[in-house]
């Protein structure tokens, strides 16, 4: 097998690649070790708790015991099916703070700034919550919308903002992040719109682009050249070769773990695994960054959450009529209203997220015993914590070692306890006044520091948003394993563009910014790029003297 571009993982910085590289005539070639996203487990959008914690469409990694959080293993899914992550994850669309990749910049990422990011954003979206022709895209492949919001606790959640003296925003997605408002999704026409659906499968129409199924284990390297990949499939082993470029888009756990058994990586770590060292970089599996969130979970004086529909029969009656129709709660995943704010005056931009939910649940399903509630979801943004991803052996079948180092600074102790009681004085509000029972989580006796700290090591939670492992820098950088035209240093023929590359985590969730990456470096790749846009951001024009 051969091709001008191979691609692995068919994720979604993957799935924007094959669509831009095939678009422009070259051959592209496509590996995924995951099945189909076919099932309306996946594509139903009320539905996601389920795909996430399937063995059929997850990796199933894991942490090492967390020691700042009593030495829990933390959940890590990562999307082993066709669309990657962006076909199990919750669908919420942010594309992050323009501070976020004006940083980037700063960092070594040079042309990502938010000029040079702006365009790719308009181009990749078809928007359908408004008409701001200067912020937002309306002809692009990912379908963006909101929910009907007709729930009256997504509608208090916003207004509650409002009285807690929090700015109310149009838009997150556009020139003002901060504030509370409607949360965006990649859902369209009441299903599940990934990465595969906007990108991989439009692009498999074309006679110059194909999808193989199969685990890489190696990128095969010659003369400082990668020339293809090994892939394992039906007990053999082949190599794909690539006419042009390898590209790595096999997700922040995947693609440095690839880079490491190719060589590339610390070299100290490698050679104690046996492996040829090819290129020295001491940056493959660091950086690694993630957001964690803790619900402030509390009871419904009314029964007007979601929780009529938490048993059998109600279960059954949303999936039929989402069967049938294509709407009803199966439609939505729920997060319809969300909030970004600052922690304390001096913080220039939002460094904490609000995902609201009408229903007092986990992840995994497990609805609070009290009945009716509601609950959101909260931490924040930019943690100083940094962890790794490391080899367990040379044996590519070996799940790597997973270590994020959570809550190792200071500072994100007191950052979380500031995000906790926040949210109590928004769910304090007149707003919530009809509705708001007791708090279920933390708990309402939960008030010191020493009481909120332990309830974050026992609570807290990934939002599955890890990234960083190869992050993108000047080449002359000694911790940059990409440059900013996401050429892996040391080794010609070879890029990642996925979230490893993120020089620091953006502001929420992170699907938007590894698409980004995708068809970004696509253009880099084909060398062409979208001129850069200018655009006045809003900023609190009281941010060092003011909270809110």
């Amino acid at each position: 097998m051969e091709a001008d571009f191979v691609v692995v993982g068919a994720g979604s910085a993957g799935c924007a690649l094959a669509y831009r590289l095939s678009e422009s005539g070259a051959s592209v070639l496509v590996i995924e070790h995951g099945g189909t996203d076919a099932g309306p487990l996946i594509r139903m959008p009320g539905a996601l708790s389920y795909p996430m914690n399937m063995r059929r469409y997850d990796w199933g990694f894991e942490s090492e015991p967390e020691p700042n959080l009593n030495n829990r293993r933390m959940a890590t899914p990562r999307g082993k099916v066709i669309g990657g992550s962006s076909s199990i994850n919750g669908m919420v669309y942010v594309r992050g703070h323009a501070r976020d990749y004006d940083t980037w910049a700063e960092m070594g990422a040079d042309g990502w700034g938010y000029s040079g990011v702006l365009p790719y954003f308009k181009r990749m979206e078809s928007w359908h919550g408004g008409t701001d022709g200067e912020w937002r895209g309306f002809d692009g492949p990912l379908h963006v919308s909101r929910g009907p919001r007709d729930n009256p606790l997504t509608q208090a959640f916003v207004e509650a903002g409002r009285q807690a003296g929090y700015p109310t925003t149009e838009d997150y997605n556009g020139r003002q992040q901060e504030g509370f408002g409607a949360m965006e999704a990649t859902i369209w026409q009441g299903r599940r719109w990934s990465a595969a659906d906007a990108y991989l499968k439009p692009a498999l129409s074309r006679p110059n682009c194909e999808l193989v199924r199969g685990l890489v284990t190696r990128v095969s390297i010659e003369d400082g050249r990668a020339t293809g990949v090994e892939l394992s499939r039906g007990g053999s082993t082949q190599i794909v070769r690539a006419r042009r470029e390898v590209i790595l888009s096999a997700s922040s756990i995947n693609s440095p773990k690839l880079l490491m058994l190719s060589g590339i990586g610390p070299g100290d770590a490698l050679a104690e695994h046996g492996i040829q060292v090819i290129a020295d970089r001491p940056g493959v599996g660091r950086n690694l960054q993630d957001h964690l969130e803790l619900y402030v979970q509390m009871t419904s004086r009314q029964p007007v959450s979601l929780y009529s529909y938490w048993n059998l029969f109600g279960k059954a009656f949303v999936g039929l009529q989402w069967l049938l129709t294509r709407k009803g709660p199966g439609a939505s995943n729920q997060f319809e209203s969300c909030g970004f704010v600052r922690t304390r005056a001096g913080v220039e931009y939002p460094d904490v997220q609000y995902h609201f939910l009408p229903l007092a649940v986990r992840y995994d399903g497990q609805a609070a015993a009290e009945g009716h509630g509601f609950q959101a979801h909260v931490g924040p943004m930019r943690s100083k914590s940094r962890g790794s991803v490391t080899l367990r052996s040379a044996d590519p079948q070996d799940k790597p070692l997973i270590r994020f180092n959570y809550m190792s600074d200071a500072q994100d102790w007191e950052d979380f306890r500031i995000c906790i009681r926040l949210t109590r004085e928004i769910f304090a509000q007149e707003a919530f006044k009809p509705y708001a029972g007791k708090e279920l989580l933390p708990g309402s006796t939960i008030e010191s520091d020493e009481e909120l700290d332990e309830a974050i090591r026992e609570h807290v939670e990934s939002a599955y948003h890890p990234c960083g492992t190869a992050r993108m820098g000047r080449r002359e950088d000694p911790s940059a394993v990409v440059d900013p035209e996401c050429r892996v240093i040391g080794v010609k023929g070879l890029r990642v563009a996925d979230s490893s590359v993120f020089p620091q985590i953006t502001n929420g969730n992170t699907n938007a910014p590894s698409i980004l990456v995708g068809e970004k470096a696509a253009d880099h790749i084909l060398g062409r790029r979208l001129p850069p846009e200018n655009a006045d951001v809003w900023v609190h024009s009281d941010w060092q003297g003011s909270q809110r």
